[in-house]
């Protein structure tokens, strides 16, 4: 298979908050553009914020290197914040590594000034390439724009993690409440399986300071079951909690790789990485 060869980075910002006018939640995920759609997943989100595609090679080997910086054998850097992304990493709750596929970043513009929130990179279990054979020979622009090969990564029963990196500093009140504003309106009719889920997700934020650096893993098992792991200093070394709600977990995936991502450079990475591998 093909190696990855572009990179990720981090940077840092220094605008003041106070200067901001806007409501702090939609930093990060952004809202639905109409709360009572019957089907989240034909109505589009409400992206205010400005972006560019981020390329990056897929890469599925990984060789032995002590070197961590841009370009290295370990890990590859997103260009726009500088975040550097380890190209193969196992996480706890399952055993297989996984493997990096594409990154991007999150972006919101605030008068003329772009202000980067988190940089983001999807891993998955190489598994899941033997599901996607009707997709060979695909563009990436094809690819970026067929939902049902999108849904065909959500439904394989191997694993796919979500690695965010915020690059700002935020209260888990605030993170929160941006999740809960993105995957509320994709759940028409919550079931007390969804309610909760949904609180169990909350319970994580709560009282929680997340700083510049902060990793949060969120990590799909199988379609219905999704861990969530956050850490402040390197790589998770346990499970913060197991959300267990299809509609809670899928409406989460639709957030990042539906038809209106909040973050269209990583959703244009992983196809980019996907039109690779399966060329």
């Amino acid at each position: 298979m093909a190696a990855i060869s572009t990179p990720i980075c981090f940077s840092s910002l220094v605008i003041p908050c106070k200067t901001w006018k806007t409501n702090s939640s939609h930093l990060f995920l952004g809202k639905f553009a109409e709360p009572h759609a019957k089907s989240f997943r034909n109505k589009p989100c409400s992206l205010l914020s400005a972006f560019s595609a981020t390329r990056i090679q897929p890469h599925f080997t990984v060789k032995a290197s002590s070197s961590s910086s841009v370009g290295s054998a370990e890990y590859t850097e997103e260009p726009a914040t500088k975040v550097k992304f380890q190209k193969s990493l196992s996480l706890p709750g399952y055993s297989s590594p996984l493997s990096l596929l594409g990154t991007g970043y999150r972006e919101k513009v605030f008068a003329i000034i772009g202000v980067k929130v988190y940089a983001a990179g999807l891993y998955i279990n190489q598994s899941i390439l033997s599901k996607l054979n009707a997709w060979k020979g695909k563009g990436a622009a094809n690819i970026q724009e067929d939902s049902s090969l999108f849904d065909t990564i959500y439904q394989a029963p191997s694993e796919k993690s979500l690695k965010i990196v915020l690059v700002r500093d935020v209260d888990g009140k605030t993170f929160w409440d941006a999740l809960d504003d993105a995957i509320s309106p994709r759940i028409r009719i919550p079931t007390p399986v969804d309610e909760s889920a949904l609180s169990t997700f909350r319970s994580i934020f709560q009282g929680r300071n997340l700083m510049k650096g902060t990793f949060i893993f969120l990590t799909w098992l199988d379609p219905s079951k999704m861990l969530v792991s956050i850490s402040g200093d390197g790589l998770p070394s346990g499970v913060d909690a197991t959300i267990e709600s299809e509609n809670v977990t899928f409406a989460l995936y639709d957030v990042f790789f539906g038809g209106a991502p909040v973050s269209p450079s990583l959703k244009a990475s992983v196809a980019t990485g996907l039109a690779t591998i399966l060329k």
